[in-house]
């Protein structure tokens, strides 16, 4: 008979797919919780099957998705179709994405059966509680036909038990029903026995309990376990937040089952279900149950009458010793974990913890390592301390229950530092703050001085002081004593001030960049014939403005360069960056040259779909099929960069390329330089005549005719106009396969050196905003300083190692200080990690870039200037590092979030705005948005009108004629100080939460960018934000969401393309991927330099298949809430 609805809804929430924009999703879980909604939270890159798979072991009547990374028809119909085919499908799917979703597509999944997916106009009119209320009503609606019946193998999604009947036996006992008839009878001859995990809240048990299930299922392969995971209820409201699956990797496995309870009503860390719970998982025969508890406090152990072996999960952060003789789990605790064993204290906290637990059991006599005290770091991937918990739990198990699982085996993996920072370092960016005051202080304490000095310089020229000898003498005693105080820098930028005026009256001015001499004219002449001068000095004659204006802002090109770092802008490169991305290499190819025809220096910005973001390969799978060259291009071997960037010369200096991917960094960066060390090998092939030799390995190597082609399905058979085909030459085929041994190293040494552009790799921030992190933290920057350390080896000395970026940070709600502050603070850090790793900073400072969105609010008009500014005078003075390494060059980015799927029309003013912003402040380069942008992947049309916003004001409006146009503005000097104190101010909040990375493991960096969000879309809401177009001056229509004349999307053809590609390339090098694979590997195990292997890993291997292999060497990344 029809079953009511459940007493409590529970909801599935999740990101989909190669999707990390979970912020969105982070607000609508809170907000349903607030409404009493039990959430299953997942976080961000969640496959179809996983979400799916989740939903129907937590019995939840809903899965709530945001989705804004394209492939959304596809994903939500094989989410529905894998719920139909599970039969499940009275499980119901809301989603959303922006302006991404259109109005025909939403219709086309309403109509599949999709329940809700929201838009931008249904935000608008709902506002956020308003669309909540909605969907729990949508999932209120949920309920089964008829009860599950108890079935047979094969069960549903290839699982070991029958989930679905175990679900809802579970869902019926927490409801007080009988759930007879579901399950086969008990078999009273077997029982698995029951491990507890109980402990303080964030000790880390459920990193402990994925660490302890992944070895379990790895050791002992045809084993099963259960894990019930209890979390508390909110006893205001009766929602819960049961959050114990987003830190979980091992647990999406056949053999694995996994169901989160809420305490419900009970003021206990257990739900009254447990003990039915545990009953119904001894009915569906596992071999093992884990039982984790929510968080208790010291006198909580009730835990222990649930199972046969209990673990104690505690952190060496207790407080003082005597704390431990109150906590009663150490009485009767079989194992206790002390985890985040690298904090501060952590072997006194162990050496404690021993004597207390020898104390509680009067085991004086024991010896330290017969005690059941181990030390952990289960957030790092196979930890040593882990591995050694396993094994002795499983001694307990056997001693305790009889029960045996077999002999166990570690696989080797990658040998990493135990702390990224070191410990005598986590004040860095104290010590920075401290520095860059102390300095401040300093300035104002020398100007002072000098104003002195030139008021009794001044006094002197009085001619009643001159004929009066004794005060003559005075004044020159006063002045001799003033310039003893002065520091001879001081006293050189005073003496030397009407030099520099006269040096830029000059009509030409000469300055050094890299042993190369540039002389540039230092006047442009406006159509009446007004002389305009490219830098304008301050008329002060008071020494002590000069001496403070030298100090703190100086001329484009001079320390500490708030300003610029050069001291004029290079002639005939603007600071265009031409954008694409979108299907195969060969369409984006295309629009590259499209965006760059007649353009003197070619600035390639590169967009990736998300399958290449997460390190993935394409295939036919539909969640991932439907995101193959959507939102970006499509790259998955190295012969698809060499098709992405061919027709371009990589080791032109008017060519430069940037990547932004993060995750995966390393293996793209080792793609693009193979593509362009291949070039220069086409190049001295065609010096050397040896194009014969080419088509005899091409012959050899393909004997079937199969070769590897250039071929756009858009515009097949032709190259696109201005491509004169460099790159194509050795399509399947490496230089090291024609050229001789010598000749090939030269080639690559050369475009090493030459090769201009950026990866972004930047992963903290990633961490901390909009999440493309693959692989575990360690071992990500492991990564990030292999390559650096390459760079350094290999005299990589044009292209950066990694692009610190914040435009992922404001993108994801941060205001335009947390954005600086949290940027800058993440350029420190790698600076420290480098710095921990050996190298010297003049030899990798060089190499970091930054990377910053724009925006309307004021501070972003001296964005650029307090990040030099910072950066210089920390380089500077606390690192003693050389000129080259104190300039902060920058990228920036008009702001994303400032598009808007309202009159679309209006994002270019706003583009224009704060193109005018980022080249006044002398930016390095500058992408600018395409007003189409909120709603598709921008089209040809929209892209150049992007780039024309930018070329008008460099080459049309007079004022930009001027390079320091902002210079001397009260209003901009003013803004600038009270930006910079605010970004020390905020190093000083990181600090007291140690450091970037202490303050990461507490989330503080992604609550406040959250926080900041959800300001901001308050205030939008209300209209207290006036956004014109959006929420005022809306037309006669209320200004809906437009949608676009034209919608950039891959095609089916483009897909099939890739994946043919890909399948054709890993089968010809099948043989020799499995022994490049395996070297990269034991590179990883022998901690040597990872990316010198890729290199040579990335000729015969595919992405998806490099990162397959790292995982198993280095670790995924644990997502955090």
């Amino acid at each position: 008979m029809p079953q009511t609805p459940h007493s409590a809804i529970r909801i599935v929430t999740a990101a989909s797919l190669f999707d990390g924009h979970d912020a969105a999703i982070n607000i609508m879980r809170r907000i349903l919780q607030q409404q009493g909604a039990e959430i299953i939270h997942l976080g961000h890159n969640r496959s179809v099957k996983e979400i799916v798979e989740t939903a129907i072991e937590e019995d939840a009547q809903g899965i709530a998705i945001t989705s804004y990374q394209g492939g959304h028809v596809e994903y939500f119909k094989y989410m529905k179709d894998l719920l139909d085919q599970s039969g499940c499908g009275h499980i119901k799917i809301v989603g959303g994405g922006g302006g991404t979703i259109l109005p025909e597509e939403i219709e086309e999944l309403h109509a599949y059966g999709i329940a809700k997916i929201y838009s931008p106009d249904d935000g608008r009119q709902l506002g956020l509680e308003g669309m909540i209320k909605e969907v729990i009503e949508i999932c209120r609606s949920t309920q089964w036909a008829n009860n599950p019946q108890a079935s047979k193998p094969p069960y549903v999604l290839g699982e070991s038990k029958d989930i679905i009947a175990i679900a809802r036996a579970i869902t019926l006992a927490e409801q007080g029903e009988s759930y007879e008839g579901l399950l086969p009878d008990a078999n009273t001859t077997k029982k698995a026995p029951v491990f507890g995990i109980t402990g303080t809240g964030g000790a880390g048990k459920s990193s402990v309990t994925d660490e302890l299930v992944r070895r379990y299922l790895n050791n002992f392969i045809h084993k099963t376990v259960a894990v019930i995971s209890v979390d508390p209820s909110r006893k205001k409201t009766g929602g819960a937040l049961l959050g114990d699956r987003i830190r979980m990797n091992a647990i999406n496995h056949p053999r694995a089952y996994m169901r989160s309870l809420a305490t419900r009503d009970d003021n206990t860390a257990l739900s009254s279900a447990l003990r039915d719970a545990v009953a119904i998982c001894q009915r569906a025969a596992f071999d093992l149950i884990i039982i984790e508890t929510a968080g208790v406090g010291q006198s909580d152990a009730s835990i222990l009458d649930h199972c046969d072996v209990s673990m104690y999960v505690m952190t060496p952060e207790y407080g003082a010793a005597t704390q431990l003789e109150k906590i009663n789990m150490l009485d009767y605790a079989d194992l206790i974990c002390l985890n985040k064993f690298d904090k501060a204290g952590a072997k006194d906290a162990l050496n404690d913890v021993r004597k207390q637990y020898k104390r509680n059991h009067t085991l004086f006599t024991a010896k330290d390592d017969e005690i059941p005290v181990v030390g952990t770091m289960a957030s790092k991937f196979n930890d040593k301390g882990v591995n050694q918990l396993f094994q002795l739990l499983l001694q307990k198990i056997e001693a305790k229950t009889g029960v045996q699982y077999g002999s166990t085996k570690f696989e080797a993996t990658a040998e990493l530092s135990s702390s990224i920072i070191p410990p005598s370092r986590v004040r860095y960016l104290a010590e920075i703050a401290t520095n860059n005051r102390e300095y401040d202080q300093l300035v104002h304490t020398q100007s002072e001085l000098a104003t002195r000095w030139y008021q009794l310089q001044g006094t002197l020229q009085i001619q009643a002081v001159k004929n009066n000898q004794v005060l003559t003498a005075a004044l020159q005693q006063e002045i001799e004593k003033i310039t003893e105080q002065l520091t001879p820098v001081s006293r050189k930028l005073i003496t030397n001030w009407p030099q520099k005026i006269k040096a830029y009256q000059e009509d030409f001015y000469e300055y050094t960049v890299r042993d190369k001499t540039i002389r540039q004219p230092m006047t442009s002449t406006s159509l009446s014939g007004t002389r305009i001068p490219k830098v304008v000095l301050p008329k002060f004659k008071d020494w002590g403005d000069l001496l403070r204006w030298q100090a703190q802002e100086n001329v484009p090109g001079h320390f500490p360069y708030t300003a610029g770092v050069f001291p004029l802008k290079r002639e005939g490169e603007d600071p265009t960056r031409m954008f694409a991305g979108e299907g195969g290499p060969e369409r984006t190819n295309k629009r590259f040259h499209y965006v760059s025809t007649d353009q003197p220096a070619k600035r390639l910005s590169t967009a990736f779909d998300s399958v290449t973001l997460y390190g993935e390969d394409p295939d036919h799978r539909p969640d991932i099929y439907g995101k193959v060259g959507n939102s970006g291009v499509s790259i998955a071997t190295v012969d698809d960069a060499k098709k992405l960037y061919s027709g371009f010369d990589l080791c032109d200096p008017k060519t430069s390329v940037s990547m932004t991917i993060n995750g995966p960094a390393p293996i793209i960066l080792a793609f693009f330089m193979n593509a362009a060390i291949d070039q220069q090998c086409e190049k001295r092939i065609k010096e050397l005549g040896l194009e014969k030799r080419v088509q005899e390995v091409l012959q050899q190597k393909y004997f079937d005719g199969n070769l590897p082609r250039y071929y756009n399905p858009l515009s097949p058979g032709e190259l696109p106009p201005g491509h004169n085909s460099l790159g194509l030459q050795l399509l399947g085929l490496s230089g090291d396969e024609v050229l001789p041994a010598d000749e090939y190293a030269r080639c690559k040494a050369h475009a090493l050196q030459q090769v201009r552009g950026t990866v972004q790799a930047d992963i903290l921030k990633e961490d901390q905003a909009q999440n493309t992190c693959i692989f575990s933290t360690e071992f990500a920057l492991k990564l990030m300083g292999d390559v650096q350390e390459y760079f350094t080896q290999q005299q990589v000395r044009n292209f950066y190692s990694v692009s610190i970026s914040g435009y992922h940070i404001a993108e994801a709600g941060a205001n335009p200080i947390t954005q600086l502050a949290f940027t800058l603070a993440n350029g420190f850090t790698f600076v420290e990690y480098y710095l921990s790793r050996g190298m010297n900073i003049d030899d990798f400072a060089p190499n970091l870039s930054f990377f910053f969105s724009n925006g309307m609010d004021p501070e972003y008009s001296v964005i650029g200037r307090v990040a030099r500014r910072i950066w210089a005078k920390a380089m500077k003075y606390k690192y003693k590092a050389n000129k080259r390494s104190q300039m902060l060059k920058y990228h920036i980015q008009t702001s994303g979030r400032s598009l808007h799927a309202q009159e679309i029309d209006f994002n270019d003013i706003r583009t224009t705005l704060q193109a005018l912003y980022a080249i006044y402040d002398n930016c390095n380069s500058l992408h600018t948005n395409a007003y189409d942008e909120a709603i598709t992947t921008p089209t040809e049309e929209s892209v150049r009108r992007a780039m024309a916003i930018q070329l008008i004001i460099n080459r049309e409006l007079g004022s930009a004629k001027t390079e320091n146009m902002i210079q001397g503005s009260f209003a901009v000097e003013e803004l600038t100080d009270l930006v910079e104190e605010a970004v020390l101010s905020e190093f000083d909040r990181l600090t007291e939460r140690g450091g970037v990375l202490g303050a990461m493991e507490r989330m503080y960096q992604r609550n406040k960018i959250q926080e900041e969000s959800l300001y901001y879309e308050h205030q939008k809401h209300t209209g207290e934000l006036p956004i014109i177009g959006v929420n005022s001056f809306l037309n006669k229509k209320g200004s809906p969401t437009v949608i676009p004349g034209e919608v950039i999307r891959s095609n089916t053809e483009e897909k099939e393309q890739q994946i043919n590609n890909l399948r054709a390339f890993q089968q010809r090098n099948a043989t020799a991927a499995e022994q490049s694979l395996r070297r990269l590997q034991e590179v990883a195990i022998s901690n040597g330099n990872l990316f010198a292997e890729l290199m040579e890993t990335v000729k015969t291997t595919s992405l998806g298949q490099i990162t397959q292999a790292l995982y198993q060497v280095g670790g995924q990344y644990r997502r955090n809430m």
